[in-house]
């Protein structure tokens, strides 16, 4: 039989999933490993954690599934994206821990080019807004901050990647440095009209070309795992940022057809097919994939913090030791009491995209307890959904009724889908397979050699789990709804 190895390195855990002949996950492997926190507002990561990490999980995989590295065909690769890398092309030693995507320390670097009238250019060539979110700063920084870094990067010794970029040069022992599109689109410097790095913004930045990594489709020949790794040679086959790779795996393959995927953060894609749209209310537009040299386009909304807020509730206040405990908590909270948290601790994504903003908490009462921060928590992550559709509506015609097709772990809890769709006044799709990101990494690499379907036959396998219908009326939608703005008004009276 035919087994595919899917790598998806996230940005609290690294994890493997075999997937069978009828792509089903056969066995996986996790590992979280340890943030950085800096300075306020500043998140890493050690280079080291994420290598170590994603190749024992790797060997757990194989091992629970009672396989080896020769019953493995091909692997797909899908990663947390904008996470920024710089290593010596030699040693592959990185200059710096790397620069987390929720890492908002550049955010002077984007008021300065804001300031100076280059929004629109980058916009124009990227599909993105001037934010600390995005790789390109992020290269900046560690070329101005690191000693001897610019020097270095200018003589042609170092490369930039993001997390797919950097493992692939590890697991092919350093002989392939390359990205793939939906990747290359989310570091602020790729023109994703053209197909190309945008020489204009690398100049602008200070970035040698020189650093940057080979541009492929998502499926394509990324090389082979050096046979010291695994014992024996892989061919890597398939590549996709998180999220794209989710839209993948949901077979989100025609115009109007949307996903969200609920794992640290929240993103929502809606696929615009072969056209860029260009939003009108701070949505991001991106590279949904890319196959046979030909880009699919969509829109993008990003919010930084929605399974994290759960964690939050158990590393930051100690009042769950689980993540599961939110739903039975939220089930037991007071309806009388309608808290409203407001997650940004990282700032504010879209629509709002304000990195000074932190995160605040309204409504609290002497009765607010573990049972109503776990519901106002759930709830937050409803109330942003809200905003990206609210956008996503006012940029692009759906052309019929709204269904979000979800994945992530937090989809797991069914209260917290069912205020989804209540708050959203829509239907939501829950996948039979509920990892639609490794799904995504899997299906590209197993397509690309010839043992998984096609595009449509893939598309017509999609299986849901269940479907989640709206319960409340519009006056209460409403109400709530209003009820989140007030509040997002509130907190950023706080940045003025």
């Amino acid at each position: 039989m035919t087994y595919i190895l899917a790598i998806d390195q996230g940005t609290t855990s690294s994890r493997a999933i075999v997937f069978d002949g009828d792509i089903r996950p056969k066995a996986s492997a996790q590992l979280e490993f340890e943030q950085h926190f800096p300075q306020s507002g500043w998140v890493e990561h050690d280079p080291a954690d994420i290598w170590v990490t994603t190749i024992e999980t790797c060997s757990g995989a194989l091992a629970r599934a009672n396989l080896t590295a020769r019953d493995i065909s091909a692997i797909g690769i899908t990663n947390q994206r904008e996470t920024t890398l710089v290593w010596d092309k030699v040693t592959g030693e990185p200059v710096h821990n790397a620069i987390v995507w929720q890492d908002r320390r550049t955010a002077n670097i984007c008021e300065n080019l804001r300031a100076a009238g280059h929004a629109d250019l980058v916009k124009s060539r990227t599909g993105l807004l001037l934010d600390p979110y995005f790789s390109g700063t992020k290269i900046k920084w560690i070329l101005d901050n690191v000693e001897g870094a610019r020097a270095r990067a200018e003589a042609g010794e170092l490369l930039f990647g993001t997390v797919d970029s950097y493992l692939i040069w590890k697991l092919t022992g350093g002989k392939v440095h390359a990205t793939d599109a939906t990747n290359a689109a989310r570091t602020l410097i790729y023109d994703i009209h053209a197909g190309a790095w945008c020489a204009d913004i690398c100049a602008l930045l200070g970035i040698p070309m020189s650093m940057l990594p080979e541009v492929k489709d998502c499926a394509a020949d990324f090389g082979e795992t050096d046979a010291g790794i695994f014992g024996v040679a892989i061919p890597i086959r398939g590549v996709a940022g998180d999220q794209q790779a989710a839209t993948i795996g949901q077979a989100c393959f025609t115009p109007g057809m949307l996903k969200s995927t609920y794992g640290t953060g929240c993103f929502a894609l809606l696929n615009t097919g072969e056209t860029p749209v260009a939003s009108q209310n701070r949505l991001l537009t991106t590279i949904a994939y890319q196959l046979d040299g030909k880009p699919t386009y969509a829109l993008e909304g990003a919010i930084f913090i929605a399974g994290a807020v759960v964690q939050w509730l158990r590393d930051g206040l100690g009042i769950i030791r689980d993540a599961a405990e939110t739903e039975p908590l939220a089930k037991t909270a007071d309806e009388g009491q309608e808290l409203i948290l407001v997650p940004a601790f990282t700032g504010l994504g879209a629509p709002y995209w304000n990195p000074n903003a932190r995160g605040a908490v309204f409504g609290l009462s002497r009765n607010s307890g573990p049972a109503e921060m776990s519901k106002a928590a759930l709830e937050s992550v409803g109330f942003q959904t809200r905003d990206l559709l609210e956008a996503m509506h006012a940029d692009f015609e759906f052309g019929g009724d709204t269904v979000l097709r979800v994945d992530g772990g937090m989809t797991a809890s069914s209260w917290a889908m069912q205020f989804l769709a209540d708050v959203l006044g829509a239907e939501v799709d829950r996948p039979v397979v509920a990892e639609s990101t490794a799904k995504g990494a899997a299906w590209l690499a197993g397509m690309q050699i010839g043992v998984y379907p096609g595009m449509e036959e893939f598309a017509a396998s999609w299986e849901k789990d269940r479907q989640f219908a709206p319960q409340r009326d519009d006056a209460w939608r409403e109400r709530r709804y209003a009820g989140w703005k007030k509040a997002i008004n509130a907190t950023l009276s706080m940045t003025e």
